[in-house]
């Protein structure tokens, strides 16, 4: 076996025409980054704020290339209408008001700038805390209207307190530092960073019901993704000290503001601070009316340094898309040599899904993923096929990990990657075998592809064939008569169809693995229910 190394690598746009290339600005853009472009003479730069979808399907055929912030929505609709797009940008780390899937499909790159308003999400995240911590927007408000009143704004010194970060990635990562700088403690919730790494850092590791009840203050930095939505809800900060405090300045969704509302309400938590909402816009929101609450709309990136930076960013990199073929932060498509990409993209997909399986599947920190290539595999550059992997692995838990800083992010996490091939198929023409191991557990997963399809054929010791896409329900049972008759009843009760139904089992009568891929996703209070069927030991929602 050996360590994955990653290669310089290009990505060749091809077919470009011999006018001059079109690029639209759709979003506002800060002049460092539209004088960077326009510096080129063979581009044509448009800019265009405030385009709806209609209006951007009729203006969009013309154009090479679109840079948009977060207001534009490149919809479907939108994709499908590019004649001759080759790269969209996103200048910041979010993608999700763009349709990577339906670009993909197109084959039309999506890059984003993840490292610009790193900085700035940090430094506003300090700044929450310190205003929620001794009250300083509402008493500027009861100064402004007239009152002098120092004893009902009594605060709190944040010297000392425990600050709980679930999310140790670029933004959590700059935010413990300024944390201990004010001499806080920092402990964290990560899954995919290694303790070592963590005690480099000075932050001790917990699982998130361990780390709760110990925190003064949480702060959340993840992506938003079917994990990590409504991840601290009631039972959540049932779990914290009375009077702790929460922030979230990451994605809107990730608190679950209702019960958020009701511990402010009662007492429970002593206060909030929000940069982000579950509606985008705040307006009607109960929370507005506390005085506990400290709500700014969107600020995380909004400072002169970061937006400078992440346009220069993108200008750059749509610049060397352009001119010279060369993708940075592609977020949908790995740079591979000539001729090697549409060979793999089926088994590129594969590697992703069952890294992604693997991340929704374990419990723990991981430490080591062991990847074996069989079959007639052996003879492919599978080193695409493990950055894959390893993008999967962490695209639930760190927003802005792509292709390209996918293997360096795992080695800084404590991820040992192992690569090897070999000529044993097990009963396939090819296989990827991948074995995670995490502090807690040990996962194996195999996967092959039929007529371009990935399919899952094995989870541990079971053998299984399903196709690893959309809601997935898998569930460990004791293999005895009725058991998928109660679990299909409990999905039917609450009016969840199952659209297909795979099963494998080691030995008779021992335990065995069901696989229900469903139309949609069961409600919280449906899993509940399923994990409490006597013959149910295990029960675990997936979204791929």
């Amino acid at each position: 076996m050996k360590g994955h190394e990653i290669r310089d690598t290009r990505y060749e746009i091809r077919d470009m025409p011999s006018v001059a290339r079109r690029i639209l600005i759709s979003d506002p853009l800060a002049k460092e980054g539209i004088e960077k472009l326009k510096e080129n003479d063979d581009f044509k730069v448009t800019e265009v704020a405030g385009l709806g979808e209609e209006e951007l399907v009729k203006t969009i055929p013309s154009y090479d290339a679109l840079i948009v912030r977060s207001g534009t929505r490149v919809t479907e609709k939108v994709i499908n209408a590019a004649a001759r797009l080759k790269v969209i940008g996103r200048a910041g780390t979010g993608v999700d008001n763009v349709d990577v899937e339906a670009a993909t499909k197109k084959g039309i790159i999506v890059m984003n700038t993840p490292e610009g308003n790193t900085i700035s999400a940090a430094e506003h995240t300090i700044s929450m805390l310190l205003a929620l911590s001794r009250n300083i927007p509402q008493a500027y408000i009861s100064l402004k209207g007239g009152e002098w009143n120092r004893k009902k704004f009594m605060g709190t010194e944040v010297c000392g307190k425990t600050l709980g970060i679930v999310g140790l990635g670029r933004i959590g990562s700059e935010v413990a530092k300024r944390a201990q700088g004010l001499k806080m403690k920092v402990i964290a919730y990560d899954p995919f960073t290694s303790q070592e790494k963590a005690e480099e850092m000075g932050i001790a590791l917990f699982d998130l019901e361990k780390l709760l009840p110990q925190v003064d203050y949480l702060t959340v930095h993840t992506p938003l993704t079917s994990q990590t939505k409504g991840m601290i809800g009631k039972k959540e900060i049932a779990l914290m000290k009375k009077g702790a405090r929460i922030i979230n300045c990451a994605r809107g969704g990730i608190v679950q503001e209702d019960a958020l509302y009701e511990a402010l309400k009662t007492g429970r938590l002593a206060g909030a601070a929000l940069d982000v909402f579950e509606k985008g816009k705040p307006f009607g929101s109960p929370l507005l009316e506390l005085d506990s609450v400290v709500l700014t709309p969107h600020l995380g990136a909004s400072t002169r340094e970061a937006q400078k930076k992440v346009a220069v960013d993108i200008a750059g990199q749509i610049i060397d898309a352009l001119k010279g073929g060369e993708i940075r932060n592609a977020v949908n498509i790995l740079t591979t040599p000539p001729g090697v990409q549409k060979k793999i993209i089926p088994w590129l997909n594969l590697a992703e899904k069952i890294g992604n399986l693997e991340a929704q599947l374990l419990e723990g920190h991981p430490r080591k993923a062991e990847v074996v290539y069989s079959g007639r595999l052996t003879d492919t550059e599978v080193g695409p096929l493990t950055i894959a992997l390893i993008k999967g692995l962490l695209d639930s838990v760190y927003e802005g990990v792509n292709y390209v800083n996918a293997s360096l992010l795992a080695k800084e996490r404590g991820l040992k990657v192992m690569e090897t091939k070999t000529s044993n198929e097990e009963g396939f023409a090819n296989l990827i075998s991948v074995r995670l191991t995490t502090h807690k557990q040990e996962k194996r997963i195999d996967g092959t592809v039929f007529e371009k399809v990935p399919h899952i054929v094995r989870i541990d010791d079971y053998s299984l064939d399903f196709v690893p896409q959309g809601h997935l329900l898998i569930c460990v049972n004791v293999d005895k008569p009725g058991a998928v008759g109660k679990i299909a009843t409990t999905l039917g009760k609450y009016e969840v169809n199952i659209g297909g139904l795979q099963m494998g089992r080691s030995t008779p009568s021992g335990k065995n693995v069901s696989v229900y891929t469903l139309d949609s996703s069961p409600s919280q209070k449906a899993m509940k229910e399923l994990e409490k069927i006597e013959e149910v030991l295990e029960a675990k929602l997936i979204h791929l």
